[in-house]
């Protein structure tokens, strides 16, 4: 990873934050978003204060990076929301604030950067997915058909970019103690945990270890796979 270009989304906490001190202990040019500025500072990495659902803001984004560091290697889309409720107490509102952050927001910054990746032929995009998908959660139906819409655009985009060279995988995670999973009642968590084949939540690393594996420059015959963790089947 040293010298190469990555560019994660939703860096200010979690899962994100620890992406990008990650992949800066690795060697790489860090570039991540969110929606505020981030409470820490670290060498080696460029903060955006960007809403990943506003195509304008994700373009020009793109476009200061490439202009920046003259390339994009790899894209790691992890920013994410989640609303736990019931479908019949689902307002419409929420329906589509989900959509617009877990799937456009994927989108836009897949189509963005593998305008970069294209032009040096490589790239790697890795998507998050969620183990609520093949576990169908309840009370999680827009969140979990919208991480679904990840997978299926994901799959079908491995197919569109791979004569370009880029490849694109899915990761999806169970349970991490972030900010994503503190208002969900610890019962249900149990629950969650109780259907694994390892029977923990997961840790950061668990996330980081696949990431490292899909955006190896070995991996370049490892395309359009989800990898979901905990022993989902």
């Amino acid at each position: 990873m040293r010298d190469s270009v990555v560019l994660i989304t939703g860096t200010r906490k979690g899962i994100g934050r620890y992406l990008a001190e990650h992949y800066v202990r690795q060697g790489a040019q860090v570039v991540g978003c969110s929606r505020s500025e981030p409470e820490w500072s670290l060498e080696n990495y460029t903060h955006f204060c960007v809403d990943v659902t506003d195509e304008a803001a994700v373009r020009r984004m793109a476009a200061a990076v490439n202009k920046q560091f003259g390339r994009i290697d790899v894209l790691i889309n992890n920013a994410g929301i989640a609303s736990m409720n019931h479908v019949l107490l689902t307002p419409a509102a929420t329906a589509e604030r989900i959509f617009a952050t877990n799937f456009q927001g994927v989108f836009l910054l897949c189509r963005e950067a593998a305008k970069v990746m294209q032009r040096r032929r490589y790239g790697r995009i890795v998507n998050i997915s969620t183990v609520a998908v093949p576990l169908h959660l309840e009370g999680e139906a827009i969140y979990a058909a919208s991480k679904s819409a990840v997978v299926t655009f994901t799959q079908i985009l491995a197919r569109e970019v791979a004569s370009y060279g880029i490849t694109a995988n899915v990761v999806a995670p169970t349970p991490i103690e972030t900010d994503l999973i503190r208002s969900v009642p610890k019962e249900k968590i149990d629950a969650i945990v109780e259907r694994l084949a390892i029977k923990r939540l997961g840790r950061f690393e668990d996330v980081a270890n696949v990431i490292d594996f899909f955006v190896r420059p070995e991996s370049n015959y490892v395309t359009g796979q989800v990898i979901t963790l905990g022993g989902v089947g």
